[in-house]
């Protein structure tokens, strides 16, 4: 590991149509800057994914890496936790 701290995020993949790459959204609360009130921000980075691990609503912590392309500042560095599988219910009969 080099001597530089790199930076880690935790957000929810809202796209996998890329090859290689997913968008995940990351959400942080921050105060209104007139009114106080806790509002909620996000942010969208793109995260190079190299063994299409991800899918659209997952939850995956992503690190700062060198430019891989245009867009592309950060990496997919693990699978938080899967999106739940619509239409399949544990314990219920059809």
């Amino acid at each position: 590991m080099s001597s530089t701290r790199r930076k880690n995020k935790v957000g929810i993949v809202v796209s996998d149509k890329m090859q290689k790459t997913v968008v995940v959204r990351v959400d942080r609360m921050a105060k209104h800057p007139l009114y106080g009130k806790a509002v909620l921000r996000s942010k969208k980075f793109m995260a190079h994914d190299e063994d299409f691990n991800c899918k659209v609503g997952d939850k995956v912590r992503i690190e700062e890496t060198r430019p891989l392309s245009r867009h592309k500042r950060w990496k997919v560095v693990e699978v938080i936790e899967r999106a739940p599988i619509l239409g399949t219910e544990v314990g219920k009969e059809a």
